[in-house]
């Protein structure tokens, strides 16, 4: 148990910064709701409009109709 107490000062540090950054996180960011949800509805539309328009510039390739199984070619015959 002894070994691991050079683990305590860096944990106290970490805890420490993360409460520091966590209080000074929450001030500031009182927003208005209903200018909120406008550009969350934006957001939203555009994401809507670019899914309909999505096109693509090479046709897809076509599914893999693998059976699972290793066929050789016979180069020998030809």
């Amino acid at each position: 148990m002894d070994i691991l107490l050079w683990l305590v000062p860096s944990a106290v540090i970490t805890v420490l910064a993360m409460a520091w950054v966590a209080f000074l996180g929450r001030e500031g960011r009182e927003e208005d709701r209903e200018e909120v949800v406008r550009r969350l509805g934006i957001a939203l539309e555009k994401t809507k409009t670019r899914e309909r328009s999505k096109k693509y510039a090479a046709p897809q390739p076509p599914p893999d109709r693998s059976t699972g199984l290793a066929v050789r070619v016979n180069r020998d015959a030809s």
